[in-house]
């Protein structure tokens, strides 16, 4: 089957092939550059605080073990 090629995506590739070309691939000057980038902006940006994420323990994690039941 002969797949049509979406133009919008084909420029999208396209440009990002090009910028990774402009660092040779070293995702860490692109990265520096994209910051600089958003520094000169001008625009106000917003940081949040990391999410915290729920700790499992580990006695119940393993399948099969539960919890031990208590007795009143």
């Amino acid at each position: 089957m002969d797949m049509k090629l979406d133009p919008v995506l084909t420029e999208i590739r396209a440009v990002r092939e090009a910028y990774a070309d402009r660092f040779a691939g070293d995702i860490r000057g692109m990265l520096a550059d994209l910051y600089l980038r958003q520094k000169q902006g001008g625009r106000k940006t917003v940081s949040r605080p990391p999410r915290t994420i729920k700790v499992i323990h580990q006695e119940s994690a393993v399948p099969g073990n539960r919890p031990a039941s208590r007795s009143t």
